[in-house]
Formats: C-alpha cells, structure tokens, sequence
C-alpha cells in the first residue's frame, strides 16, 4: 500500500528541559511533522536545542498547562489535519511512530480523536503493573475538533463532533530527573488536585466538566467519575491506604520489583494522602472566609497560584 502524507503538528510545552529535549524530538522526527516548542522563559539550552532540531519557538509566561497548551492552539497558526500533545520527557517507541505514519493519513473522516498508550518508566524501570500500563490518553485529535480542558490539574484532551479511535503501539513517558525532582513535581500538584477538590465541593469557579467515554478515552473518563464520585468522598486518610493496597496486590504492583514499591508507594500512597492532607488545611482556613470571592483569594495566598 503506497505511504500517503503526514499533516501533523506537534506540540510540546517547556521549562528547563534540556535533558529530555533532544531525546523527545528524535522520537518524532521520523513523523515529518511540524514541530512547535512553547518555552516559559527556560534558563537552560532548551530554546536553542529545540531550535537546532528545526522545531518552531514560541514564548508565553506560565499559568498552568490548560492555558498553556490552549494558547499554544490559538497562537501558533497551526493549520496541519491533525494535532499531537507531547510532553518534553515523552518519547514515542519507533512501533508508534510506524503506526501513526500507516494510519493517521487513512482514518475515516467520522474519527476526531486517537488514544494513545502510556507505559511509565521509573528509575529506569517499565512500571507494567498496579494499574499503570497501560494508561490511555486522547493525544492525538483533528484540527478545530479538540481542546485541553480548563483546569488547574489532571487536565485532558477533549474532542467534539467525531469518535475516537486507539492505537495499539505505546510512547513512554520517562522522566530522567532524580526523586528530589520527582517529590517536588508531585507536592506542586498536589495543591492543584486539591483546589481542584475544593471547587468541586464549594463552586468558587467554573469547572471544565466536558469530559466523557465520548470525547476522551473510556479509560480517562471512567477514572475521573471514579476520583470525583467515590474516591474524593472518602476520609482523607482511608483513600490512600485502600488504594494504595489495591495497587499492589489487586493491579499486582509487587510484580515491580524495588522500584516499583518506591514508586507505587510516592505516587499511588504519599502523594494521595498530602493531597488530602492539603484540601484538609484548605478547608480549615476557608471557614473564616465569607463567600465565594474572599475564598478564592485565601486560596491565592495560601496556594500562590493566579486563581
């Protein structure tokens, strides 16, 4: 069957990410696409790595990946068929690439969205089990047809007026950095996941609600019922431990070896329970403020973020 072009950009967004940059344009240069870099102000080589790649710079200061990622939709006059969001410490397995170049270009005009498949690596390990591999993500999605959803954290590529199709090749999301990194990054979200949680208890601004089976991978949709209506009820310290459990007994996390319980135990055990933690302090210090407008600038000055 004769090769049909490729009209695909891809997005990345960066801070800092020289260590990871160059591994990920590699990954993709095989697609041909265009290749667009929205740098918030990186004090590294990244601009310039991304540059020397032939990729497209952009430069827009931070609020949080949403709007980022939205402003890069809106800015960048992409005009390809078809868009990918990729991360800077994402790399696509050359089965993927393979697989996108084969059916991209031939999928049927009634698709708007493709999932991808997820596998985590972690202190240079596949994490395959406790629920992890493989995680599915809407990452692919037709021009004008998808957007990422507006909110502080656990943020997803929606689409609207087509299905979506899935893959069968992974990428893999391998971040290079040490745990001090690792911690940091997960205390930060964790108090995004816990403004989000206080939102959705006391209305104190929109909330992005457009996700379904339909617009979204089943996978993502069906996790983001399960954490807003079952887990997000529980006492803050009882989600964590269950879940924690399941993860590695039920999903059979054991099966990853030493790294796999440092990981499942920081990212499936500490980092839920800071974040209830966290909405636990919020909402103590939110009983003294008196309705919508003074909640949110109390959660301005205790989070520092520009809600």
């Amino acid at each position: 069957m004769p090769t049909m072009p490729l009209s695909l950009t891809v997005i990345i967004l960066t801070f800092d990410e020289e260590l990871h940059l160059e591994r990920c344009l590699a990954s993709i240069a095989p697609l041909g696409a265009r290749v667009v870099v929205v740098d918030s102000g990186s004090h590294d080589r990244t601009q310039e790595i991304a540059r020397a790649a032939g990729a497209e710079v952009f430069e827009h200061p931070f609020l949080n990946q949403a709007a980022q990622f939205n402003w890069a939709l809106e800015n960048t006059d992409t005009r390809s068929d078809w868009i990918m969001r990729l991360d800077a410490d994402e790399v696509l397995e050359p089965e993927l690439v393979d697989e996108i170049l084969s059916k991209l270009p031939r999928m049927p005009a009634d698709v708007a969205g493709i999932n991808l498949k997820r596998r985590h690596v972690f202190l240079g390990r596949w994490i395959r089990h406790g629920g992890r591999y493989p995680v599915t993500l809407l990452r692919i999605w037709r021009r004008g047809q998808g957007r990422v959803e507006d909110r502080w954290m656990d943020e997803h590529v929606i689409v609207q007026g087509g299905r979506t199709e899935t893959f069968d090749k992974d990428f893999s999301d391998w971040n290079l950095k040490d745990l001090t990194f690792f911690i940091d990054k997960h205390n930060k979200y964790a108090t995004r996941e816990a403004v989000e949680i206080i939102n959705q208890r006391h209305g104190l601004f929109a909330r992005d609600t457009g996700m379904s089976a339909e617009s979204a991978s089943r996978q993502a949709a069906f996790k983001r019922w399960a954490k807003e209506s079952v887990y997000n009820r529980l006492p803050f310290w009882l989600g964590p431990f269950g879940y924690f459990m399941m993860r590695m007994s039920v999903q059979g996390g054991f099966l990853d070896g030493r790294e796999g319980l440092i990981y499942h135990f920081l990212q499936g055990f500490w980092y839920r329970f800071l974040v209830g933690a966290k909405v636990l302090e919020f909402e103590r210090e939110l009983v003294g403020a008196d309705g919508p407008a003074a909640k949110r600038a109390m959660l301005r000055d205790l989070t520092g973020l520009k809600i």
